[in-house]
């Protein structure tokens, strides 16, 4: 079923954080019983400068809740008394965007008491931020004024795993006697005395000049962009985002400092002899130099850029990594020489693993730190039946001098 409201719609023009264009406006509201937060945050974007009105609304709410939403904006005409009013553009309000969580029974919650429902309620405005979020000519506006606090949280939450730069996420704040009253849903541009029921239980006459609306803008940090996230619910989103920021937070800087022969792992010093330092210099340029994706900035748990050791250490490569060598011994031309004519051939696998042995027992003897030890130390997977080498370490991390 679709309930036809009556606009002209009237796109913003925005330009935010360098995006120029037409973007489409979503609301996206979580409401209980107290529908009210829709008009009221639809009639203060309505009046900023510049105006925002929305191509899309989406509510996110229980059985009990669609139910009340239904009779007072739609069936009392409250929406369409505020675009007449207002003389606001023109929407669409779908019944089917008006969304409500399955139970454990798969049908629509009446209301939210069980960890189920929490549970399905999360993922229900999980998922739909995160489709949304997906198109860059979408910008979505939420607000979490209205529902149960977990309703509010899951949203504000959402948005920070999914939201970009030119999404909004707001607040209503409403004068308190004017707050939830059934007959008080937006200022009217003339105003009028209403009934207003009392905590106590009283009944008194206010007048609506006296009703203040504020929409607060609220600041959230944004992740989506520093996280790789493709867990489906929002228990396992909130879990995978929180291993990838504590390896993030983690993450050593490590220096490298060939021709004083040490590399630096924050603010421990550590010496390596000549040729375990060219071999792990030769793992840290495979990082930074020969990522396959230099255009992102996270590694994460990539490892594209491992390598057989045959490969990394075959005569071509060894070439590539020479001048290295000779900057260990003082940028010494001859120690270049001398150092492509022994290994003409390349470094043997064998010799490659002897060196890998040493150069991860000297760093382990070397960092108590044990997480830091396994992001910087060289290791191996398998894929198929060969082992490909490199390290964890994000490639930001790393500065070779």
């Amino acid at each position: 079923m679709t309930f036809k409201l009556i606009l002209i719609f009237n796109k913003t023009f925005n330009k935010i954080d360098c995006l120029v264009g037409n973007l489409k406006e979503v609301f996206i509201f979580v409401v209980g019983t107290s529908p009210q937060v829709i008009t009221e945050t639809i009639y203060s974007l309505a009046l900023s400068r510049p105006p925002v009105y929305p191509d899309e609304i989406y509510v996110i709410t229980t059985a009990l809740g669609k139910q009340t939403l239904i009779e007072n904006l739609i069936k009392r005409n409250i929406l369409n008394d505020l675009i007449s009013e207002y003389n606001l553009p023109e929407i669409r309000l779908n019944e089917e965007n008006i969304l409500i969580p399955e139970g454990r029974d798969n049908q629509p919650v009446e209301d939210i008491c069980s960890y189920e429902d929490n549970e399905a309620l999360g993922d229900l405005i999980t998922s739909l931020v995160r489709e949304k979020a997906k198109d860059d000519g979408v910008r979505l506006h939420c607000s979490i004024a209205g529902g149960r606090k977990t309703m509010s949280f899951y949203l504000g939450a959402a948005l920070q795993l999914f939201g970009r730069p030119w999404d909004r996420l707001y607040h209503v704040i409403v004068t308190p006697e004017f707050e939830s009253q059934p007959d008080f849903y937006y200022k009217p541009k003339i105003d009028r005395d209403i009934v207003i029921k009392t905590k106590d239980g009283q009944q008194i006459v206010l007048n609506t000049s006296q009703a203040k609306i504020m929409l607060a803008d609220l600041p959230f940090i944004r992740l989506g962009q520093k996280l790789n996230l493709k867990r489906k619910s929002f228990r396992e989103l909130v879990s995978e985002g929180q291993k990838e920021i504590d390896l993030s937070a983690l993450q050593p800087d490590v220096s490298v400092e060939l021709s004083h022969r040490l590399v630096q792992v924050d603010d421990k010093t550590i010496i390596l002899p000549p040729h375990l330092l060219f071999i792990y210099t030769v793992f840290l340029r495979q990082k930074t130099d020969f990522c396959p994706y230099p255009h992102k900035d996270y590694c994460l748990d990539c490892k594209d850029c491992y390598r057989e050791l045959s490969l990394l250490f075959a005569p071509e490569q060894l070439e590539r990594h020479a001048t290295d060598y000779a900057r260990i011994f003082g940028d010494k031309p001859l120690k270049r020489e001398l150092f492509l004519r022994k290994w003409k051939n390349g470094i043997p696998v064998e010799v490659c693993r002897q060196y890998l042995s040493k150069l991860n027992r000297v760093l382990k003897e070397e960092l108590s730190n044990d997480t830091f030890c396994s992001l910087i130390s060289i290791n191996s997977i398998k894929i198929y039946a060969s082992s490909r080498y490199g390290l964890q370490l994000e490639k930001s991390k790393i500065t070779i001098k």
